[in-house]
């Protein structure tokens, strides 16, 4: 019998290439170029000489890990936090916090100014706050590793779906920043601890509110016992038929105050509110600024959540049309007004992205109009507000790459860009928000 050899295929060891970077993306990635291609370099700052190892290459483009800062950028700090380099939650510590914004807007910048042809952009003073301890909502995971019978909380790796155990999170409010230490030693100790999947934190105005979500039920001793390890919280349970049920004797309410306007906002933990307290106060500041509601206004708000922006608005103008696609968020914004003595605010809702119906407020005119969109952006009612004949529209965006898209609708419908302004709503992260104000030529 012969025996046929086949010689192994001799293995390419790409060597480490010495790269300068040049600026940063929207997601916070250095940026350089090699052989005519662009390296994108997560961890690598503007300025800097790295050592890369290329990790994968496309038509365009190429990605690099970075192994070694040759010459560091003055801007570069040493991370805050242990968990940094491993953890998914924050992307830009090893870079000072007025960088941070710098490089930020650049980047959106450069997107904007690409995607609508302008060649000078109306930037005005950016909205910041508190460098850390600053997310007053957040949701953790919590994983059992059989094999060392420990349990793990924390937020997800960079680039990995497992857990990265923390013992600590800077960039939570301090009212959040007990739960790793009173948490971690009582899981271990419960009957069905290995049901729990996730806690949801948030920080009502000062008070620490916990959801614990888990596949199976939990024995009442394993729920007083959580209870009992942080007493300062109000405890939640949401089980896997989705509903919430409060563990304390009384249903506890949810709220955040809007102090300038004495307004007083409820939610229920599943709801969505801005999870930076100090910058949402400049943010509604700023939007009442921009639009500047006269007492004749009709104003839109789509997208309009609790009532974040309606109920400022409606202190000012003559009414307000607050619009939102989820029942429960309707409800909640009604409720909202009416506790806080607003008639001149209603509250409708509808997929704004679909067709608008042909009736209602959909063939009303106004004065203004306000959006804040998810990441998605707003596709399919953008291009529908040309026929409400509004004169300002103010786009609140969360996502650059949707506010570039649905910016040249608005340019497209006559409008002109005339105000603009970042939001460092995530210090420490690559995510930046954006006010962009457009008004009709």
């Amino acid at each position: 019998m012969a025996i046929i050899y086949q010689a192994k295929k001799a293995v390419v060891v790409k060597p480490a290439q010495r790269l300068i970077i040049n600026a940063l993306d929207h997601l916070g990635q250095g940026m350089a170029r090699l052989d005519g291609r662009i390296v994108f370099v997560p961890g690598a700052l503007p300025g800097e000489t790295v050592q890369v190892k290329l990790s994968s290459q496309k038509k365009n483009f190429s990605k690099a890990e970075l192994q070694k800062v040759l010459e560091p950028s003055p801007d570069r700090q040493p991370a805050a936090c242990p968990h940094y380099q491993q953890c998914g939650g924050c992307q830009l510590q090893h870079a000072k916090p007025e960088a941070q914004l710098r490089w930020k807007q650049q980047a959106v910048e450069q997107l904007l100014s690409h995607q609508l042809g302008l060649a000078q952009l109306p930037w005005e003073a950016a909205i910041t706050g508190p460098e850390f301890g600053y997310r007053r909502k957040a949701r953790l995971g919590v994983w059992y590793q059989q094999s060392k019978k420990v349990f793990q909380l924390g937020f997800r790796q960079q680039g990995d779906f497992r857990i990265q155990p923390l013992t600590k999170c800077q960039v939570l409010s301090p009212v959040l920043q007990p739960v790793f230490s009173v948490l971690l030693p009582v899981l271990k100790q419960l009957q069905q601890g290995r049901s729990i999947t996730h806690l949801d934190l948030i920080d009502a105005d000062g008070v620490a509110y916990v959801v614990v979500r888990h596949i199976a039920p939990l024995p009442a001793s394993d729920k007083a016992q959580l209870c009992a390890s942080w007493p300062q919280a109000r405890w939640f349970g949401e089980a896997e038929t989705g509903c919430f049920s409060a563990w304390q004797d009384s249903e506890p309410d949810l709220s955040y105050a809007l102090t300038s306007q004495q307004l007083q906002l409820s939610f229920q933990p599943d709801d969505f509110i801005q999870v930076n307290a100090a910058v949402n106060q400049q943010m509604v500041a700023t939007a009442l600024d921009w639009l500047s509601i006269q007492p004749q206004d009709r104003v839109l708000d789509l997208y309009c959540g609790i009532g974040n922006f309606s109920l400022p608005l409606a202190q000012q103008a003559a009414e307000v049309v607050g619009v939102e696609g989820l029942a429960a968020m309707v409800e909640r914004a009604a409720t909202n007004a009416a506790n806080n003595g607003l008639s001149n605010v209603q509250f409708e809702r509808a997929d704004l992205h679909l067709p608008w119906p042909d009736s209602g407020w959909s063939l009303q005119r106004f004065d203004k109009i306000l959006l804040d969109p998810a990441r998605a952006g707003a596709s399919g009612a953008i291009e529908q507000l040309a026929r409400l004949g509004a004169g300002k529209v103010l786009y609140v965006s969360c996502n650059p790459e949707t506010l570039a898209r649905d910016a040249g609708q608005l340019l497209q419908q006559g409008y002109r860009l005339t105000r603009l302004k970042a939001v460092e709503m995530f210090p420490q992260t690559r995510h930046l928000e954006v006010m962009a104000l457009f008004e009709q030529v």
